[in-house]
């Protein structure tokens, strides 16, 4: 029984030695016939790609100055106008400080001419309005002194006419 089932691992194993050869040399001839189909769309892509590359590179050989002085340009330009962007922010800033300064003056303009409005008011009512108050007091009270002084004297004349008219109705 150990020598059939010897004999029987020695043929299966020769059985997949055989197989693998075989699997071996059919990848062997297929990796061939794939190795060629690629040579050859190298070959195709190479006659394709080959004027295009040329092409390109006589375009940007012809498009390299250009290029070049675009960008000088553009450098230049740039240089011009930060120049001008910084007079512009100069002069704007001047405008502002000048601007600042101005309203600072009409602010103390402003500032003097309610303080000598206060002055003067209070001027004229120290000058004017407290006379004219003390004036019109003192003219109130010769009013009520001459009305009063003029009440009792038609008192006493009326109290001396009703007594004589007493007088005479007694009689």
């Amino acid at each position: 029984m150990n020598e059939t089932l010897l004999t029987t691992f020695v043929i299966a194993t020769c059985l997949a030695v055989i197989i693998q050869a075989g699997i071996l040399v059919a990848l062997f001839f297929n990796v061939k016939k794939t190795s060629e189909r690629m040579e050859a769309v190298a070959k195709r892509v190479e006659v394709s790609v080959v004027p295009v590359l040329e092409s390109t590179k006589v375009i940007l050989e012809d498009a390299t100055p250009k290029l070049r002085e675009i960008t000088a340009n553009l450098a230049e330009t740039t240089g011009t106008l930060r120049t001008q962007v910084a007079r512009m922010d100069a002069t704007f800033n001047d405008a502002v400080d000048r601007t600042r300064l101005q309203v600072i003056r009409v602010d103390e303009l402003v500032s003097r001419t309610m303080d000598k409005v206060e002055e003067t008011t209070e001027m004229m009512q120290h000058t004017v309005l407290t006379p004219m108050k003390q004036l019109s007091g003192v003219i109130q009270g010769l009013s009520v002194g001459i009305g009063s002084f003029l009440a009792r004297r038609r008192k006493t004349s009326m109290e001396s006419a009703g007594a004589r008219d007493d007088e005479e109705m007694f009689i």
